[in-house]
């Protein structure tokens, strides 16, 4: 694989991260194909990712529907060329209590989130296994590690996308092939997510804690695609989230029960005739950005998860060290005295 001139496809890539993605590989000299629902946003990118001088192409489809999203693949690959690199991102979610939502938008948002990640895995499988080469990326969350109020269904599909990932990943393996799969866990994001998705709440959606914009991501998986660990974990709340969910989640679980509702709430009332896009686009809104710029980070740590694993173990491991030296001099001490 060329560091330039790789075919790069994106879901999602009408708004948001995708978006932001699709514009960081145009600007690193990669062919991109466009996937989303709404077609007029994606013409916009298309035409925006061409200014870059690059090959760009889009395909409307939803990626909850393995046929469409196939032969989509199929025509992308057409035109711009074998697929190199494949980044699942598309997603959906509704902001709710789990006894507030339906078992229809419950469904929704674990077939557009969770079964698109797998539908997009297999069309760039198709592909990739042919050349034997390619790499997958998966646009994950730290919700794939915690679960937060509010979020059941969108944190229910990360944590299966982590799964799904794992399981793949030990199958290429297995078979020796030498396509790389890997995963980015991310913190909150500022995107239009919080303006359209389906609410049952008193009040808006915003994001829990201070967000990072889409263009820390897209910087961080155009890294990630030169990269070859199996996953990578964005920003210190990630980071936090994931190393305190493994040594406390009871304490997480009081926390969150506290902090994590009025969390993800504006002081602005929800409005019942609200437009949401879980159904069908809203094309206006199809922006990087979302409404929370003035309090968003523009910079992030990307570290290994491996490495950081072994780091806080090691961390651990010291500060248990370290407390039993002290006890023990302390019982020679009392020992000698006495």
């Amino acid at each position: 694989m060329s560091a330039k001139g790789r075919v790069v496809i994106v879901t999602g890539a009408a708004a948001g991260v995708g978006r932001a993605v699709a514009r960081r590989f145009a600007v690193g000299g990669d062919k991109v194909g466009l996937i989303a629902r709404d077609q007029q946003a994606l013409e916009d990118v298309r035409r925006e990712l061409e200014a870059f001088g690059v090959e760009a192409s889009a395909e409307s489809v939803d990626v909850s529907d393995p046929d469409a999203l196939f032969a989509a693949a199929d025509r992308l690959e057409g035109k711009l060329g074998p697929i190199d690199v494949w980044i699942n991102d598309a997603m959906e979610t509704v902001f709710s209590r789990v006894v507030d939502m339906t078992p229809a938008e419950f469904k929704r948002v674990t077939e557009v989130t969770y079964l698109g990640f797998v539908n997009g895995t297999m069309a760039a499988l198709k592909s990739m296994q042919k050349r034997k080469r390619g790499r997958i990326i998966q646009i994950g969350s730290a919700l794939a590690y915690r679960g937060i109020p509010l979020q059941a269904a969108y944190c229910g599909a990360k944590h299966a996308i982590r799964g799904f990932t794992n399981s793949l990943r030990s199958e290429l393996i297995a078979e020796g092939s030498p396509i790389k799969v890997s995963i980015v866990e991310l913190p909150a994001v500022n995107t239009p997510q919080f303006d359209w998705a389906r609410a049952h709440t008193r009040h808006t959606p915003r994001p829990m804690g201070r967000p990072v914009e889409p263009e820390v991501v897209a910087d961080a998986v155009y890294r990630v695609s030169r990269g070859s660990w199996r996953e990578y974990w964005l920003g210190l709340p990630t980071i936090l989230l994931i190393l305190g969910d493994f040594v406390l989640p009871g304490a997480l679980d009081h926390y969150l029960a506290r902090t994590a509702i009025s969390g993800q709430q504006t002081k602005t009332p929800l409005e019942p005739s609200r437009p949401d896009n879980l159904e069908r686009p809203i094309t206006p809104l199809h922006r990087v950005r979302g409404s929370f710029s003035s309090e968003a980070e523009n910079s992030a740590p990307l570290v290994i998860g491996e490495v950081a694993r072994a780091g806080a173990v090691a961390a651990g491991a010291l500060v248990f060290f370290v407390a039993g030296a002290f006890y023990g001099a302390g019982g020679r001490g009392r020992t000698r005295e006495e």
